[in-house]
């Protein structure tokens, strides 16, 4: 059964009218994916917000070690926000982040939620409790719900940049490969600060080849939908969806992306800028409860 509260959250996803999303909803049998490629299908919604988030406090935490070469990035996750900006919690963030830092078996994004192995190693502070049992001590002080929600750790033999925005609602961690220097730490700062802004969209992948093939399909049937509806003939309709299908690459690529300062150059530009052999092999993107 759809319910109101369903309603609401396909409008706040797609910024489609109210009946618009129960239609889509009912045609769906309540599947929010499926009643989002719906509603974009009719041209109702033209891209999907990113405001599928829960309704979550909290703090992110970014430590960089000393010669640029790890970082560790964390988003720990409170009731309200009274109790997230306070002194004792902060310190309990910066403190899980060093953890985390410390964790070799920490390689990438983890995403842990209530359960997972990182809840199972060792705090690296003591070597006694648990980071499970000491996440379970911090909610128990607080007297809400905590939840260490994920983390990243990057180890490189090139350069961290990172990015934290003023408010800390929103960190970025990239790993830029292939030189190290000046130009190099440049770079992986600005690149950090260019996901962190998410224009014109957040990127999903560095280079077209890791964008998944689930996402690239659904986006072709979406726009194969749209262009048919046009009744232009079928050698046209295929060129319409090829070039949809480049212009989208365009906006979640990270290497193909404008640049946010200047967007007569690209990312990719500016990495060639860099130096030869410099790459950008990876990123993470935190932003306070985002799902």
């Amino acid at each position: 059964m759809v319910t109101a509260k369903d309603v609401a959250e396909l409008r706040a996803r797609t910024g489609a009218g109210m009946m618009d999303c129960k239609k889509a909803l009912d045609e769906s049998q309540g599947n929010m994916d499926l009643a989002v490629e719906i509603l974009r299908k009719r041209g109702i919604a033209k891209a999907e917000k990113r405001t599928d988030r829960q309704a979550s406090e909290g703090q992110i935490a970014l430590i960089v070690a000393p010669d640029g070469q790890s970082g560790s990035l964390i988003e720990v996750n409170s009731e309200t926000d009274f109790v997230g900006r306070n002194d004792e919690f902060v310190a309990f963030s910066k403190a899980v982040a060093e953890h985390v830092a410390l964790d070799d078996n920490v390689n990438g994004v983890v995403h842990v939620g209530a359960e997972g192995q990182l809840l199972d190693a060792k705090w690296k502070h003591d070597g006694k409790l648990t980071v499970g049992e000491v996440v379970k001590g911090i909610s128990a002080k607080t007297g809400e719900n905590v939840v260490l929600r994920r983390v990243a750790r990057f180890t490189t033999d090139g350069v961290i940049g990172t990015y934290l925005h003023h408010n800390g609602k929103v960190a970025v961690m990239v790993e830029v490969g292939g030189a190290r220097g000046a130009a190099v730490e440049q770079l992986a700062k600005t690149v950090a600060e260019h996901i962190a802004a998410g224009v014109p969209a957040v990127p999903v992948a560095v280079n077209r080849e890791d964008v998944s093939a689930e996402l690239v399909e659904r986006e072709r049937r979406i726009f194969s939908e749209q262009a048919a509806q046009s009744g232009k003939p079928a050698n046209i309709v295929e060129k319409m969806v090829d070039g949809r299908i480049a212009k989208f690459y365009g906006e979640v690529v990270l290497l193909e992306q404008p640049w946010v300062r200047d967007d007569s150059k690209t990312i990719g530009q500016l990495v060639k800028e860099a130096g030869a052999g410099v790459t950008i092999r990876r990123f993470a993107r935190f932003q306070m409860g985002e799902a």
